[in-house]
């Protein structure tokens, strides 16, 4: 749509400075000075063929144009007889200046065309002295012209914008189907045999075998289309709670939320998500092979409270100092510190032999920081 504009400038100028010609041959009385009339009309002119060869739009080009166009219409006091001026006769260039208001408009939208018009209103204000009802209803109309034309090309700009994020979103879908179909056949069954097989031998090939099936419902949400944090970012909307810790739920893993959605930005919401991912594998780890886990989701407001609690072996006293000084930072780093960056907290409570209650809160939109 821009495009087309640009073209309708290129065709509008010379059929304007043809219209300027004639009006000038049209009233061979009025003028005192016909010789610089027509060399105004000539400097005119060769701009008008040089934008035809010169495709680039810049800002400078609207500029030179402009200011062209203010010194024909001034010029119209030096070839004019004082008679026809304050008669509220034609200027010098008639409509051909409207070529450099609409220019702006469409350079710069709806601001621009609006600045461009006031710009040759005043111009033609002063050019006639006393303005006449003719000049008042030209510059009303000049400024109508630049600000709508301005406004539909900012429309087009948005549109364009949005159908190349819509094109893109559509890309990265049909990819992930394209991937989903190499992925199922291999990936996705050699996870449920292991699933399968570690619920049949019991023991320590229990816990992989439920690792397994936690890493094939991951994959199987990646690969069967956008998952909801890349969804929500693409289209500037905020993700359900409910929805991304749900991916945890199943075999020993249970989650409680309330019924009304839990909505917070995309990048709270991954933040959040993967901190509740790092406690499951820490009660995956250490809790026991029939340890059970559930994941508590409240709606506070302003903030939102996850507490992930485990009925497994439990804490001894000092734990998490130690296996940070050992560099085990799964806790101090991946939960605390992801809590931290959000502007919330997380503490951990538990005593050995009775489980871990780890409670997590943070402003639904992040920390100021951010």
């Amino acid at each position: 749509m821009v495009t087309a504009f640009w073209r309708g400038i290129d065709v509008f100028r010379p059929i304007a400075l043809l219209y300027a010609a004639y009006s000038l041959a049209d009233r061979p009385a009025d003028l005192i000075r016909p010789a610089l009339a027509w060399a105004v009309l000539a400097v005119l002119g060769a701009w008008t063929l040089f934008m035809v060869f010169y495709r680039r739009r810049r800002l400078w080009l609207v500029v030179v144009e402009l200011s062209l166009a203010s010194a024909a219409i001034l010029a119209t006091r030096l070839v004019d007889s004082a008679e026809a001026i304050e008669a509220g006769g034609r200027t010098l260039p008639t409509v051909w200046p409207a070529a450099g208001v609409v220019s702006a408009a469409v350079l710069r939208g709806w601001r621009g065309g609006a600045i461009a018009g006031l710009v040759i209103g005043l111009v033609d204000v002063v050019e006639v002295g006393t303005p006449t009802p003719n000049t008042i209803n030209n510059i009303v109309i000049l400024m109508l012209i630049g600000t709508l034309i301005g406004y539909c090309c900012d429309l087009a700009r948005e549109g364009h914008a949005k159908l190349r994020e819509a094109l893109v979103l559509e890309a990265r879908v049909r990819e992930r189907e394209r991937l989903a179909r190499t992925v199922h056949d291999g990936v996705l069954q050699t996870l449920a045999f292991i699933n399968r097989r570690g619920s049949q031998l019991g023991g320590e090939a229990t816990e992989l075998g439920a690792m397994a099936a936690d890493q094939e419902r991951a994959l199987r949400a990646l690969v069967s289309g956008t998952t909801p944090e890349e969804t929500a970012a693409a289209l500037g909307a905020d993700v359900d709670l409910r929805q991304t810790l749900g991916r945890f739920a199943g075999g020993r893993v249970h989650l409680v939320a309330p019924a009304d959605a839990v909505l917070v930005p995309p990048r709270v919401g991954g933040e959040l998500t993967a901190a509740v991912g790092a406690a499951l594998d820490n009660v995956r780890q250490h809790a026991g092979e029939s340890a059970e886990a559930w994941v508590l989701l409240e709606d506070e407001g302003d903030d939102v409270a996850i507490t992930v609690r485990d009925n497994g072996a439990g804490m001894p006293a000092g734990r998490l100092d130690e296996a940070a000084a050992a560099g085990r930072l799964g806790a101090a780093s991946s939960i605390r510190g992801r809590l931290a960056d959000l502007g919330g907290e997380a503490t951990y409570a538990g005593r050995e032999g009775s489980g871990v209650t780890v409670r997590m809160r943070a402003p639904k939109h992040g920390s100021r920081e951010h």
